[in-house]
């Protein structure tokens, strides 16, 4: 008995592999480049996406629109700026025309006047206040007003709206300078017109610029010999810085330039002890001896603190 075997067909499938390939081939021949390919009908099935992943919808391209400006309104802002300051300079000009405007009308003075006429000070401030309140000129009324023989010092300020106040010091005469002027009490020389009523002040004289130092060494003497009870009616140095003084009683003291403290102490203690109840018969008092004094007298009389010319320093 006889068995059939039906054997494979060998190189049949190679053959539709060719023929598809072939056919692939041509339908890539027939299409050109950036023709439109045809889509097929048949929807593509979508693909499942693993977990975890995100599906990314469709999104639209932004369709590329002009920006509108913004309008510009600087040109505004700079007329805005220009009309406000117009209208503040405006306003500046005006008010500084009505203070221009406002006159001084009241002139208080203050201070203790003896000498010194509150009338007289007020009318002679008046050319000073030509240019009104605001434009007085202030350093000018100071100045006239210290040109015054009385006037030692002088303050003026402005008083809100129209007034002036004027604070005055006066002259404080401490003694007589030379025949016509007096000394205050910083030694400064000031001539007044009426000389008559300061007749009784004690006289200073001495050369020209030594006022000052002629008053220290005045007050200074005046002080040491208070409290033995005598006065200084005249002091005066000359050219060499010699100093020389005539007591309340008319005696004349010469003290002499130096050692001034000692002198005068020495002075006092021959007071003390020899001559306080004798000073009526008293001419001079010479200081400028090493140990003692020299003593003249109206009329002859015999003194211990006396000492001799030899001894004198």
């Amino acid at each position: 008995m006889g068995v059939a075997i039906k054997l494979p067909r060998l190189g049949r499938r190679p053959a539709a592999k060719n023929s598809t390939r072939a056919k692939s081939e041509s339908k890539r021949r027939a299409i050109k480049p950036g023709a439109a390919q045809p889509t097929s009908r048949k929807k593509a099935s979508p693909q499942r996406k693993p977990r975890g992943q995100q599906v990314q919808g469709a999104t639209r391209k932004p369709v590329a629109t002009a920006e509108k400006q913004p309008r510009s309104f600087h040109w505004l802002n700079r007329i805005l700026v220009l009309l406000a300051t117009g209208i503040v300079a405006i306003a500046a000009t005006q008010a500084y025309l009505k203070l221009q405007a406002i006159p001084v009308e009241r002139i208080s003075v203050t201070g203790e006047l003896e000498h010194t006429q509150t009338a007289a000070v007020q009318d002679m401030v008046q050319p000073a206040l030509s240019g009104g309140f605001l434009w007085a000129d202030l350093s000018r009324v100071q100045q006239q007003l210290e040109a015054l023989p009385w006037i030692h010092e002088a303050s003026v300020r402005r008083v809100w709206p129209n007034a002036l106040e004027i604070h005055v010091i006066e002259q404080l005469p401490i003694a007589r300078w030379g025949d016509g002027a007096f000394l205050n009490h910083e030694g400064e020389v000031f001539r007044p017109s009426k000389l008559e009523a300061w007749q009784g002040l004690p006289q200073l004289r001495g050369p020209q610029g030594s006022a000052p130092e002629l008053m220290r060494t005045y007050q200074r003497l005046v002080d040491l010999l208070k409290p033995v009870g005598l006065s200084v009616a005249q002091l005066t140095i000359d050219e060499r810085g010699e100093v020389e003084a005539r007591l309340g009683g008319g005696q004349r003291l010469v003290i002499g330039g130096v050692d001034f403290l000692a002198r005068i102490n020495r002075f006092k203690a021959v007071y003390r002890s020899e001559l306080a109840g004798r000073m009526g018969a008293v001419e001079s008092i010479d200081l400028r001896y090493a140990r003692g004094v020299a003593v003249g007298f109206s009329e002859p009389a015999g003194l211990s603190a006396t000492t001799s010319k030899e001894e004198k320093a």
